[in-house]
């Protein structure tokens, strides 16, 4: 007898992880499924839902208490990018520590051959690589959040929602298959921001010091602020400036605690520079074309990506708007949108 191949999927209690467990157990698999207790405010529904979900599809779970982990890893990552003027993305960081460093620690300590989640991606094989393409729903496409993740894990990975091409799939078998996370609403925002919103969040983590707004076009004070790294390239609301035409905040000066802020146009750039590299299809070196996003939430631009050891100069064909410190830069191959790798704008 042929012993079965055993999956730990991350189980949040959300449509996603569950259609994706209830898939794996459908398709023969032997799943457990866990959830990390990541944070103690408001977090005990997360781990309800989820046992709830388990015991609906008749599989094992288990919760493993990372709190303190979550804390000094992620949370503390995150407040002290904002007060030295950078713009974190925790999720990038929660991916690579957390699902694929303690939660896949975990699943091998339980005997099992893989990890799966919820998350929309594919992985395909290419000459001995296991690379990361884009799911068939495109709208919900995660390649940029798991650009981090270590490459060598990639083998050990199963996203059973690759091939699904809407949302609307996902919610119509959990209804059909009386899921409890059938109505359960899509999360947003930052998770461990509960009971507040980010901007609020940020605003209280930041000493309150005034400082200089300047006019960057001609080093004009035109303002002044209550703290400079609560702004972020690119904003425009809480400027609070009348001037002949929108403001925008172009950079930050942290150490002097000075805002530059000045009209659209000066919010563009064709070059960002970006360091501690992530690269998964290594047959890219050198310099090379790719389709580059600097957030997640834009279109892939056409760039010249300049390799050299950790760091990377991207050139973009035409300007991009409102680079932010601390965000990710991810380039993906023009032929068929496959992850190249990324790194983090400095």
């Amino acid at each position: 007898m042929h012993k079965k191949i055993k999956i730990a999927i991350a189980l949040s209690g959300g449509v996603d992880s569950s259609v994706a467990a209830m898939i794996l157990k459908n398709q023969g698999y032997e799943v457990l499924a866990f959830t990390a207790k990541l944070f103690n405010n408001d977090y005990s529904s997360i781990v309800d839902n989820a046992q709830i979900v388990a015991k609906k599809l008749n599989i094992p779970f288990e919760v493993i208490n990372l709190c303190d982990y979550f804390q000094e890893n992620i949370i503390s990552y995150f407040d002290s990018s904002y007060k030295i003027g950078l713009t974190p993305n925790p999720c990038i960081l929660c991916n690579k520590l957390i699902k694929w460093g303690k939660l896949f620690d975990f699943a091998k300590s339980r005997g099992c051959d893989y990890i799966a989640t919820g998350h929309y991606a594919k992985i395909m094989e290419q000459d001995g690589l296991h690379l990361l393409y884009p799911a068939n729903n495109i709208k919900k496409d995660q390649l940029y959040f798991l650009f981090n993740l270590p490459k060598e894990l990639l083998s050990k990975t199963i996203f059973p929602l690759a091939s699904f091409a809407s949302k609307d799939e996902i919610r119509k078998i959990a209804e059909e298959n009386d899921l409890p996370s059938k109505s359960a609403k899509d999360s947003q925002d930052i998770c461990f921001i509960q009971n507040t919103t980010s901007s609020l969040y940020i605003d209280n983590l930041i000493e309150h010091k005034k400082g200089d707004i300047v006019l960057l076009s001609s080093g004009k004070k035109i303002g002044v602020h209550n703290g400079a790294a609560k702004y972020t390239p690119g904003q425009r609301k809480g400027i609070g400036i009348a001037f002949s035409e929108p403001l925008y905040v172009i950079k930050t000066d942290i150490d002097k605690n000075i805002v530059y802020v000045g009209i659209k146009s000066e919010t563009f750039t064709n070059v960002v520079k970006i360091k501690n590299l992530n690269i998964h299809d290594t047959r890219y070196t050198g310099n090379f074309t790719a389709m580059v996003k600097i957030r997640y939430n834009m279109p892939a631009k056409s760039a010249l990506v300049e390799l050299s050891e950790n760091f990377a100069t991207i050139t973009f064909e035409s300007p991009v708007c409102s680079v932010a410190k601390g965000q990710a830069a991810v380039f993906y191959s023009p032929a068929d949108g496959h992850l190249i790798g990324g790194g983090f704008i400095y």
